[in-house]
């Protein structure tokens, strides 16, 4: 009953104004229009950019999240509960967690990953090329270095891995802001950076290699082009990236409810 007397009222006001406006185009003399000054445009007001994978809020665990300046504590307990205490000291750098984390993310898409702020320590062993006058990135003893992550990637609950992650992802969303990127959404870059790696090309065999300087390059320059996300991929072995592939895809669809393509 409500609703319908207030439509009531709505249709009583417009029609009030239509009859008005009727009465007085009969009864007066016509007005010469006013004079029209060229006014300003308005500013379009920016919308704000929509969420493309939103995040679902996280039950309440009845502790409340740290603030982002000291969160290392929480973090380290979060990774030693996912991977155990001893594994996330020896693969991560378990200082400024949060920003590690996001740094790393966003910039995998992208051309280079900055050392500074890289979030798993280095890969023990030194770097392996095979052949004799030219260099290629093929030896099984290279491969077998990223063996420790494989294990851990496969290891893991994705589950509890992307409960995590929802727990702490206000202060993912901080550390993105607090970044440069204030009207966009930190989840939204996980998953084009997940989708990044998991386009990464399957390249069987030995990929020649060059060393114009201290670092090898890939000789080819269309993957020497690629993101630094994807060049990790090529870097890790068929077989490994393919293994990592498997568990992005599952991430992926824990975090999204969508499958990827395979």
């Amino acid at each position: 009953m409500k609703n319908t007397m207030w439509s009531v009222v709505v249709l009583v006001i417009l029609g009030g104004i239509a009859a008005a406006f009727y009465y007085w185009q009969l009864h007066e003399p016509p007005l010469e229009p006013p004079a029209r000054s060229e006014a300003p445009p308005a500013p379009e007001a920016k919308a704000e950019p929509a969420i493309r994978h939103p995040v679902q809020a996280a039950p309440s665990s009845g502790k409340p999240l740290p603030p982002l300046g000291e969160s290392d504590a929480a973090m380290q307990d979060a990774l030693a509960g996912l991977f155990t205490r001893k594994s996330a000291e020896e693969l991560f750098d378990l200082k400024e967690i949060v920003r590690r984390f996001v740094v790393t993310v966003d910039n995998l898409p992208r051309k280079k990953v900055p050392m500074r702020y890289r979030l798993f320590k280095p890969v023990l062993g030194k770097f392996l090329a095979t052949g004799e006058g030219e260099n290629f990135l093929g030896s099984p003893d290279n491969y077998r270095r990223y063996s420790s992550y494989v294990w851990l990637a496969e290891a893991v609950d994705i589950r509890k891995l992307v409960a995590t992650y929802v727990r702490f992802y206000p202060l993912f969303q901080q550390e993105y802001q607090n970044l440069g990127y204030p009207r966009e959404y930190f989840n939204d870059r996980l998953v084009e950076a997940i989708d990044d790696l998991l386009a990464a090309p399957d390249i069987p065999g030995r990929i020649k290699l060059v060393r114009p300087n201290v670092l090898y390059q890939f000789a080819d320059p269309d993957l020497e082009d690629l993101s630094a996300g994807q060049k990790i991929m090529i870097r890790l072995g068929s077989e490994n990236a393919a293994r990592i592939k498997a568990r992005l895809r599952d991430v992926r669809h824990e975090l999204t409810g969508q499958v990827p393509k395979p």
